[in-house]
Formats: C-alpha cells, sequence, structure tokens
C-alpha cells in the first residue's frame, strides 16, 4: 500500500460491498500494530482470544520491531492462539503496520484493535452485525476509558468529562449516533483500499482522524454504536498525557493543511485558551496589564473546576489536556503548509 495506496491524485469510489454480507459470518482480519507494548499487550490478547464470533477470523499483530518483552509475549500467545499472525513493520509506524496488516490479509472485513484496550466477549461479532445492519462505511463503539491508577482513574474521568475532552459523540454517546470519527473502527477491506489505506502525518498521530475525514467527504457514513464494547486504558503520568495531547494537537495542524479544514470546530478551543493565556502574560509584561490575564485565568480555573468535579487529580488532567493540545496546535499551525503536505506518506 505504499504508493498504490500513498498516490492521493484520484480517489476510487466508494464501493458497494453488499456481496459480502451473503454470508452471515463473513471472514474477519483484526488489526493490532504494536511497538514496546509489553505492559498491557496480554491483556489485550487475552480479551481477544474470549471473542465468540462464529465465522472465519485472525489476528495479524503488525510489531515495529519492539525492543522489549513485547515479541517474546507474541510468541507465547501464538502457542496457544493459532489464529495469531506477526508481522514486521520496519517503519515501526502504527499507520504502516496498519497498511501492511491489510496487505497480508484477504479477509472481507477489517476491525482495528489497540494494545492499551481491552474488548468485550462479543466485540467482533457485535462490530460484523453493526457493519451489516447499519449500512455505514465504518462503525465502531465509543471511547470507554477506565484507569488503574489514582492519575489514570484522574485522566479516564476527564475523557467522560465534556469540559475536559470536548463534545465530540464518540466519548459520549449511548445511542446510536453517526460521527466524524470513531474509535478504532470496522469496515470492509475494500473500503479500507478504496479510501487509500492510512496516510503518515508529519505529527504521527491523527492519522485515523484524517481516514475518516476523507472517507466522510467520498459520502461514507461512520456509526458509533455503544453495543460495540471496549476499554481504553489511558496514560498513568502527567507527562505522558502531556505528550499524547501536544501530538494530538499537532495532528489536527497536519489535518488542516492538508485536508484545507479541520474535521469539526471543537480543536479552536483549547488553541483559543493558549493564546488567551499567552497574550495575557504579553500584556502583563509589556504594558502592565494583569487584568486580562486574570480573567482568561480565572474562568480557565472555573471551568477545570466544574469539569473535575472539584477533584484535584481530575483537574489537573483536564488542565494538562487542554494546554498540551492547544501548545501542540499553536506550534503545528506555525510550520509552512507546504512543509507539512512534503512529508506525508
Amino acid at each position: 500500500m505504499e504508493r498504490e495506496h500513498g498516490d492521493h491524485g484520484e480517489e476510487k469510489p466508494l464501493s458497494d460491498h453488499a456481496d459480502v454480507f451473503t454470508n452471515s459470518t463473513p471472514s474477519v482480519a483484526v488489526l493490532l500494530p504494536v511497538y514496546n507494548e509489553a505492559g498491557t499487550i496480554d491483556e489485550c490478547l487475552r480479551s481477544l482470544t474470549r471473542q465468540d464470533y462464529q465465522g472465519e477470523w485472525e489476528i495479524i499483530v503488525a510489531d515495529g520491531g519492539s525492543t522489549d518483552r513485547t515479541k517474546e509475549r507474541l510468541r507465547s500467545w501464538q502457542v496457544r492462539l493459532p489464529q495469531l499472525r506477526v508481522i514486521a513493520n520496519p517503519h515501526r509506524l502504527q499507520s504502516r503496520g496498519l497498511n501492511l496488516a491489510v496487505q497480508a490479509t484477504a479477509a472481507e472485513i477489517i476491525t482495528r484493535a489497540d494494545a492499551h484496550t481491552t474488548y468485550q466477549a462479543d466485540y467482533v461479532s457485535q462490530s460484523v452485525q453493526s457493519l451489516r445492519s447499519s449500512g455505514a462505511a465504518a462503525v465502531g463503539g465509543p471511547m470507554r476509558p477506565a484507569g488503574t491508577t489514582p492519575f489514570s482513574r484522574a485522566v479516564a474521568a476527564a475523557y467522560r468529562s465534556k469540559l475536559g475532552i470536548g463534545p465530540a459523540p464518540f466519548h459520549h454517546t449511548e445511542e446510536p449516533t453517526e460521527g466524524d470519527t470513531v474509535y478504532l473502527g470496522t469496515m470492509t477491506r475494500q473500503t479500507y483500499l478504496d479510501n487509500g489505506g492510512m496516510r503518515t502525518l508529519p505529527s504521527r498521530v491523527a492519522e485515523d482522524a484524517d481516514f475518516y475525514y476523507r472517507l466522510r467527504k467520498r459520502g461514507g457514513r461512520i456509526l458509533i454504536d455503544p453495543l460495540i464494547v471496549s476499554t481504553y486504558h489511558p496514560r498513568g503520568t502527567a507527562g505522558g498525557l502531556w505528550r499524547q495531547f501536544y501530538r494530538y494537537g499537532l495532528g489536527k495542524a497536519d489535518m488542516l493543511y492538508l485536508n484545507g479544514e479541520f474535521p469539526s470546530s471543537r480543536p479552536l478551543l483549547p488553541l483559543m485558551l493558549v493564546v488567551a493565556l499567552l497574550a495575557g502574560i504579553l500584556l502583563g509584561l509589556l504594558a502592565s496589564l494583569w487584568w486580562p490575564l486574570v480573567v482568561v485565568a480565572g474562568l480557565w480555573l472555573l471551568a477545570l473546576i466544574v469539569g473535575g468535579r472539584g477533584r484535584p487529580l481530575q483537574i489537573a488532567a483536564i488542565a494538562v489536556m487542554h494546554i498540551g493540545y492547544g501548545t501542540g496546535l499553536l506550534r503545528g499551525l506555525l510550520r509552512l503548509p507546504r512543509s507539512v503536505r512534503a512529508r506525508v506518506a
């Protein structure tokens, strides 16, 4: 899929894949790109072994050259899980790993997986059922976070707060809803190919949001179905959370320069916050006008307290998300658009 699906000049129309669903149990490939996931891979694969799907299915792990015990754990699982295949991802990047995994399978349906997530026993079967019955181009469940340490539990709570993570349906919906993106996602293999596969953005994140943006532009509907259940395990440190959201911001800047618009207006709020705080600091330092900074910081603190329900760790997690995302987006926007476009693979 390097140049065959990396050339984005002429777009193929979305195909009618009704023939895939003449069989009530079409073949499925679960695609799992990994790199140094020894701490989470066992729980992830354990949940996938419990899947109740009655059709033919396989798990394809694209390993990006892990240097921890991930490869050892994968070899152990291959003994117990015959349908598990491991392929090399020399590019290391998740987007390239997904493209290589799609090339490696002939399954009619592909469903993404993430090593930081565990899956309910009917995850695959419910994904297939939702895709078959909805007519959507792609389906997936909401992102349901759950932490195991005090800080990761605070991060999980922040994900559930609209003042923390924003109002995106894939974070909050409790009934089937169309959205601009979805967590992970299931679609036919042909839909993935027709949409050009994953592009690798300079930020090395937001490739899934970019993929779904392009899919919607070509008329594909994206359905968020709460019956598709998985549990995401968020970052457990403030530093890890900061880096994650900083890169998310960079990724949204990439999408703006590549596609000419943001997928939604949601990224503008953290950007406006960071710009307002920086402007307030400059006004204070250059003109001794501190009241704008006090007003902006005061309103933000009020929003943090409400969104964090007065809980210090949750407030801290939301603050890191806001500032990390806004700073990353601002940094990304300061680059030259042509330099971003030149680095897309």
